[in-house]
């Protein structure tokens, strides 16, 4: 069997319904049989890189793997920032890239880069097969790499004469291999539970390893049985509900409200579940960590201690380590009442939670995120990337169930959110896609407007656009107190977002007003076909934000 067409098998064999890609002459074997495949369904992109970023949001949205595909050289290399931002946030996808034949590997010949090398750092693994023969293993064993342990990309590089190979090849004899998930130590669960039975004022902190291992149920029957509060790290949003009464909210530098950087300063024991205690999570180290004990749970082993002082380390998968801490818990005592300051976590949430319900013009853009929170319903899948229009994302929009809030976290990668949406879109027909991002951010991957207009995905993208590089400007101003080279407007305006949507054939709306919000939302969803609404909003509004939990500058 020809060697492009045992990948195309081995692809269906693992489960791929969807590619998003380019094709090239390097890759084009592979696109024969890709192209005679009932299953893969394929999306024609407009750069690499949101082919990756499609990928991404699709298994975000899904759970499923789907794979990325393009040409040699500049295609490939336009691979490299969408599979750092996978990386990065722990996300499984395959990406497969044509190369020339095996002859002129190393002598720089037209469109040859060691792409396997390039993406290395950026990837779980990364192989130029150069051998047909191994082509079935080693794409195999990138399946396994890419959902084993932290789950991440993988790139596999076929040299062209390579995919034109014949080689022995029965689908019946080959099959996924199989995945390890590892089980935590029960001493150290018991040990656990001890610690939290003990303490006074513990918390959890659900991470996004929660989400991935599909566990996000059983930490919330867990700390429901300990009356525990828990709370949420940017990539764990959604995983319990935001208004549920242990939810005490995001902690940060950046998405962190008020109410829960100061539960959190008030605690003394910390369980950490599926989470690598970033940089933008914690802000200042001595703060963070002072007059606290750490439990910390995580598949990577190589997380624990990295960070924080970890004074009960457990390397497990999370599903299974907090099955094991129910059932322990379960053993050592009955349900337990909350604290008084548990109980009170509705309340001070709610009276401390930062104001949104401006009514001025031009629109405040707190503002945007109200309308966002009073007109989508709790399955509307929202992708962000990065900027002050994401932080505002992650501090005000309103989050009930998991899955649905997918944004580029460690990377903040602009562009992520538009091919991210159509990705999660076509991997949940049945949702709603909003893409929520910067005037700025939108111009780096507008070009997937093309592929969400040619495949019919009606996703919504809403601009919350100040005409700034808004969050460099206001690094600038309050850093080093000067304003250089942000501003995106000319002719009074700047790109006019609503003609350029209808260029490629989605619906464009500008908004103006507060009370423009709602109905040009529903209008965006009756189109039936991909909209734009360019939101104006006030130019010089700026993030609340700091470098510590406890001095934080609040803006209005």
């Amino acid at each position: 069997m020809r060697v492009a067409e045992v990948v195309v098998r081995i692809l269906e064999s693992e489960g791929i319904a969807a590619a998003f890609g380019i094709p090239g002459a390097a890759i084009n074997p592979v696109y024969e049989y890709l192209g005679e495949s009932t299953q893969i369904a394929h999306y024609i992109a407009r750069h690499e890189e949101g082919a990756v970023h499609a990928a991404d949001g699709y298994c975000r949205a899904s759970g499923r793997l789907a794979l990325a595909i393009c040409t040699s050289g500049p295609g490939a290399t336009n691979f490299v920032t969408g599979l750092y931002t996978a990386q990065i946030d722990s996300i499984p996808l395959i990406a497969i890239t044509g190369q020339a034949v095996r002859a002129q590997l190393g002598k720089e010949a037209f469109q040859c880069v060691d792409i396997a090398a390039i993406a290395r750092p950026v990837c779980k693994g990364s192989w130029c097969i150069t051998e047909p023969s191994q082509v079935p293993a080693i794409m195999r064993e990138a399946f396994r790499t890419a959902r084993e342990g932290r789950p991440g990309p993988v790139l596999i590089d076929l040299p062209l004469d390579v995919q034109m190979a014949d080689i022995p090849y029965d689908p019946a004899t080959d099959a996924p291999l199989p995945i390890h998930k590892p089980a935590p130590n029960p001493a150290q669960i018991e040990r656990a539970i001890e610690m939290l039975l003990a303490a006074e004022k513990p918390v959890i902190i659900m991470g996004g390893g929660v989400l991935l291992a599909r566990a996000g149920e059983q930490l919330v029957r867990l700390a429901e049985h300990l009356s525990l509060p828990v709370i949420t790290t940017y990539m764990a949003t959604g995983g319990i509900p935001a208004g549920h009464p242990l939810h005490v909210g995001h902690i940060g530098i950046q998405v962190g409200t008020p109410f829960a950087n100061r539960f959190f300063l008030d605690s003394d024991l910390v369980l950490g579940i599926g989470c690598r205690f970033s940089d933008r999570h914690t802000g200042a180290l001595d703060v963070y960590t002072k007059g606290r004990r750490f439990i910390h749970i995580n598949i990577e082993p190589g997380h624990i201690g990295r960070i924080v002082p970890t004074e009960l380390g457990i390397v497990a998968d999370a599903g299974l380590a907090l099955e094991a801490l129910l059932a322990e818990a379960g053993r050592r005592t009955p349900s337990r009442r909350p604290s008084a300051r548990v109980r009170g976590i509705p309340q001070e949430r709610a009276r401390l939670a930062r104001r949104t319900d401006y009514d001025q013009v031009p629109i405040k853009p707190q503002r945007v995120y109200q309308a966002l929170n009073e007109f989508f319903g709790p399955d509307t899948i929202f992708t962000t990337g990065c900027g002050l229009t994401q932080i505002w994302s992650g501090q005000l929009q309103r989050i009930e169930r998991p899955y649905t809030y997918l944004p580029s976290g460690g990377a903040g990668t602009l562009g992520y959110d538009l091919p991210a949406a159509i990705g999660a879109k076509v991997a949940r027909p049945e949702a709603t896609a909003v893409a929520v991002m910067g005037d700025g951010g939108f111009c780096f991957m507008m070009e997937e407007l093309a592929m969400a207009c040619q495949h019919q995905v009606p996703v919504i993208v809403v601009i919350v656009n100040n005409g700034y590089l808004s969050l460099i400007r206001q690094n600038q101003r309050y850093a080093y107190e000067y304003e250089y080279g942000v501003d995106l407007t000319y002719d009074g305006q700047g790109v006019d977002f609503v003609r350029l949507a209808e260029a490629f054939g989605a619906y464009g709306e500008r908004v103006t007003r507060p009370e423009e919000l709602r109905p040009a939302l529903q209008r965006a969803v009756d189109a039936g076909r991909p909209a734009v609404l360019d939101v104006i909003v006030e130019r010089e509004t700026d993030c609340s934000m700091g470098a510590s939990l406890d001095k934080m500058r609040e803006f209005e």
